[in-house]
């Protein structure tokens, strides 16, 4: 925070910090310079001017080089840091480990908030750790941080210039790390990054400042991921929830900024602002939080942006509707174009400042033509009152004020009624007629101001370019699925339905040879008409999108088609939006496995599912010798496939359209990953299973750093693959190269026994998933919900021998806390009722010696463990931050299972050979 200066008319401003006066001095030469001879033009009280700036060259331009070069970032200027890089599992992945020099810091930050902790932006180190107790990877950047030995002389007219300089042991201010860090990360890291703020309901960065270079960057890209949910309440009728990205959705927005100095705070202000009832949420960092008071060293001129959203409870509800809030750090003098931006894209602007002189009077006299509402808060000096008056007389028929638009804050105002009238300020202008602004409208107002917006390079619009071609087209996801995917339609279910019928005769005693040739015949004659079908248009073009000879490219087009598809391929609901706990279905015997239990929307995973069929169609009629394999045309489509895969995308191993493995189609992706990984093919299988609703993508999530869908009503049906890599320097202790992640998604849906076909589909699924698997991690949300086909799996899997290390995973859904239960409380978890236990010992002919799930949990408490996680909210969403609790029992949790990996209780791991024989067999 800049240092109470003591301006006066006539007399010198405050003084401005270097890297704010080459700001100032740039804005100044940019946008003022042809108000030089205007008397109410932009001066600077101290004479600034660029002979003045070039007296400091040095300094300026390398403060912001000596904050990466003390972050250990230097490196990553010019390729810059990936999410892959970020998302390695390492020796630190098994370790909650503490900073001990700042270059430390960018890592700690980012494994915290992968694992959504809300404490991530602490940037305390511990100094006098022993040694045995540093991460290992870290003792090599120990030794190569120079330290000043105190024995040591140093010259005289060294010594100002030193004690300017970071030292390895200065506290880092928390918005700097996160600038730096934001720096030397590429777009798709800068928007994980972005995204997991937004899940601990931290403040987001709006514009990124670079003081070197003058090349402030308006974040609109990082901030795309974001999707909120929140209660809209229409003026007439009843109301709904909403899901909406921030980017899209307009909304009144407020700014607060500083104007000189301020002895009240704006971040504390405005989290008092968002905060509802009595709990104050620290979404913007304050100076009264650990290191808060440290000087900023690169993050002035940085804006961020925070949403109030309503959540339809009187009683938490702040605003009616979603509100946006701005916060420029830094002075306003020295950051005059972010200002600018504010002005131009707020419904009103609250300036805090403790005294008005003749500079600052000029710079918002410049603001006369401005629409926006202005609102003062002053703290004034003694002694500064008349002449703060005196001025704000003259501004106001300026910016069209009057006195309801100065607001005094001292120390002995009461802070919660003062918040109240701020509040019924901004609920006045919400409800009166007022601007309304999207992200993607402060893009556009940016981008005319000069600022550089993230979306504009060309890789990103050339992506986005093809991803419109092909969405413009969807009008109704049901017409499109029928002529656009042809291939998933009647021939692609009736041959996954054949396909079935076909191995199911593999196991019977006798098998009729003539059926079997009927079935081998009506199944290539399927496969032959798909494989008469052309791509279509949509489908080309998609291929064309993966097949982009830039790696940039390819990874905007992945992106871009994810939120198209999102917005223009959601499924009509016919019910109000509830949790798919409540939407689990009825089944009495159906035996229609093709018909969806909820609706399913169209995602990236459908055009993926497509180039599978006419991978799979063309497969089938060359093993038959129907069609020479030198005619094959789609042969390389698993190798686009597998690179999307190596990219962070989840692929499909289970089709959720038949509910079938697609055996050359997942057999041609694990051939072609082996021939990417070559060498590091070395894999541990990891699965969820659960029932959606039950939390286990979120925890992958939360856990890895992965992508797996979430949070959504009608989430996809299919079973999901992801690749983790492994650090080299730790794959030899961990025992793996690779770790692939499963999570099974919407394919068991909780069906009972009754069901018939559908429970027998779904227990052979869940048995095959846990048959891959090296560990399996079986989420449960209440105490006696053991889905049955997860039951017959364990059951199925005891008999073959094969049983991978378990983790049953509790999660209370509840907003009570809930203490971890006892040993003998975690058995009873595990007890469905004693009925079920007895259906599913007759179905699989185990007779009376049965054991319960219980049982087989813990017939080894070396290898199996049963965790109780707390509830995923701290309060209540939509406001909410995930939990501190949470956060810290998911990091146990994946601690627990690195190194049960790493002591061998998780069986073998496997190579790829042997994975794709293993889906064959089983």
């Amino acid at each position: 925070m800049a240092s109470p200066g003591h301006s006066d008319l006539g007399e010198v401003a405050p003084e401005i910090k270097p890297s704010e006066r080459r700001t100032a001095v740039a804005i100044a030469d940019l946008e003022w310079r042809e108000m030089e001879g205007d008397d109410c033009g932009f001066h600077y009280g101290d004479g600034t001017n660029e002979a003045q700036d070039n007296d400091f060259p040095t300094v300026e331009r390398s403060r912001l080089q000596e904050m990466l070069s003390l972050l250990g970032l230097e490196t990553y200027q010019m390729q810059k840091l990936s999410l892959q890089d970020s998302l390695q599992i390492s020796f630190d992945s098994m370790k909650n480990w503490a900073p001990q020099v700042p270059k430390d810091l960018p890592w700690h930050f980012l494994r915290k908030l992968q694992a959504l902790n809300a404490e991530a932006r602490n940037t305390t180190m511990v100094l006098d750790m022993p040694p045995d107790a540093r991460p290992a990877e870290k003792e090599n950047q120990m030794e190569e941080m120079i330290y000043w030995d105190p024995a040591e002389d140093i010259a005289a007219d060294d010594i100002y210039s030193f004690s300017e300089l970071p030292t390895p042991d200065t506290p880092v201010n928390p918005l700097d790390l996160l600038c730096a860090l934001l720096l030397s990360s590429d777009s798709f890291l800068q928007q994980e990054i972005v995204l997991k703020m937004s899940l601990c309901q931290f403040a987001l960065p709006l514009v990124l400042p670079d003081s070197e270079n003058h090349y402030h960057t308006f974040l609109l890209w990082a901030l795309r991921a974001v999707v909120r949910t929140w209660w809209s309440q229409p003026p007439r009728g009843l109301g709904s929830l909403r899901e909406d990205s921030v980017v899209l959705s307009r909304a009144p927005t407020f700014s607060f900024v500083r104007m000189d100095v301020s002895s009240n705070s704006k971040s504390q202000l405005l989290n008092a602002i968002l905060s509802p009832g009595r709990r104050q949420w620290d979404c913007f960092w304050h100076r009264d939080l650990n290191l808060g008071t440290n000087p900023r060293e690169i993050a002035d001129g940085l804006v961020e942006i925070s949403w109030f959203f309503p959540s339809g409870r009187d009683d938490l509800d702040v605003f009616p509707e979603p509100v946006a809030f701005l916060n420029l750090r830094g002075d306003i003098g020295s950051h005059w174009l972010q200002f600018k931006l504010l002005t131009e894209i707020s419904s009103a602007v609250f300036i805090l400042t403790d005294n008005i002189s003749k500079k600052e009077y000029k710079l918002l006299y410049s603001m006369k033509e401005s629409t926006t509402k202005y609102y003062f808060i002053l703290s004034p000096y003694r002694g500064k009152r008349n002449t703060n008056l005196r001025f704000l007389n003259k501004l106001i028929p300026v910016l069209k004020i009057d006195h309801s638009h100065v607001l005094v804050k001292v120390s002995s105002t009461d802070s919660e009624s003062f918040v109240r009238r701020i509040r019924g300020i901004v609920g006045s202008v919400v409800r009166s007629p007022c601007r309304r602004v999207s992200v993607e409208d402060m893009a556009h107002a940016a981008r005319k101001l000069g600022l550089r917006i993230d979306e504009d390079c060309e890789e990103c619009q050339k992506a986005k370019d093809r991803m419109e071609r092909i969405t413009r087209k969807i009008k109704d996801i049901d017409a499109y699925r029928r002529d656009e995917l042809r291939l998933q339609g009647d021939p692609g279910r009736k041959a996954a339905q054949v396909e079935r019928e076909f191995c199911q005769l593999q196991w019977a005693p006798d098998p009729p040879e003539k059926h079997r040739a009927e079935l081998r015949r009506r199944f290539l004659e399927l496969r032959m008409q798909q494989n008469g079908q052309e791509p279509t248009s949509g489908v080309q073009e998609f291929i064309a999108g993966i097949s982009s000879p830039s790696l940039g490219e390819r990874q905007y087009f992945l992106r871009w088609m994810e939120w198209g598809l999102a917005r223009v391929g959601q499924p009509r609901l016919r019910q109000p939006p509830e949790t798919l706990l409540t939407l689990r279905p009825k089944l009495s015997g159906a035996s229609d496995l093709s018909e969806p239990l909820w609706p399913e929307p169209l995602g990236v995973e459908h055009f993926l599912r497509e180039m599978g069929q006419f991978y799979e169609a063309e497969s089938c009629l060359v093993e038959a010798g129907r069609l020479p394999a030198g005619q094959r045309r789609f042969a390389h489509f698993p190798g686009l496939a597998v690179e999307l895969l190596l990219l962070g995308l989840p692929l499909e191993l289970v089709d959720g359209g038949t509910l079938s493995i697609p055996v050359r189609w997942v057999t041609g992706l694990l051939k072609e990953l082996h021939i990417r990984l070559d060498r590091r093919s070395r894999l541990v299988v990891l699965s969820a299973l659960g029932i959606p609703g039950t939390g286990k993508s979120m925890l992958l999530n939360t856990m890895f750093g992965l992508r797996f869908a979430t949070g959504r009503i009608c989430s996809p049906r299919g079973a999901f693959m992801q690749l983790i890599t492994v650090a080299e320097g730790f794959s030899q202790d961990l025992g793996c190269d690779h770790i692939l992640v499963i999570d099974s998604g919407g394919l068991i849906s909780g069906a009972l026994t009754s069901a018939g076909d559908r429970f027998e589909l779904e227990a052979s699924l869940a048995t095959l998933l846990m048959g891959l698997s090296n560990v399996t991690v079986v989420s449960l949300a209440e105490t006696r919900d053991i889905p049955p086909a997860i039951l017959h799996a364990f059951l199925r899997l005891e008999k073959t021998g094969h049983m991978p290390n378990y983790q049953f995973v509790y999660q209370n859904f509840h907003d009570m806390p809930a203490p971890s239960p006892k040993p003998r409380e975690r058995r009873q978890l595990l007890e469905p009722p004693s009925d079920l236990n007895r259906a599913a010992a007759q179905m699989e002919k185990q007779g009376g010696g049965f054991r319960t799930l219980a049982g087989l949990a813990f017939c080894d408490p070396e290898r199996q463990h049963v965790w109780h996680v707390p509830g995923l909210w701290h309060g209540a969403p939509p406001m909410a931050a995930v939990s501190l609790g949470y956060s810290e029992a998911i990091f146990e949790l994946k601690r627990c299972l690195l190194e049960n990996i790493r002591n061998g209780l998780s069986n073998q791991n496997k190579n790829i050979q042997q994975l794709i024989e293993l889906v064959r067999r089983l």
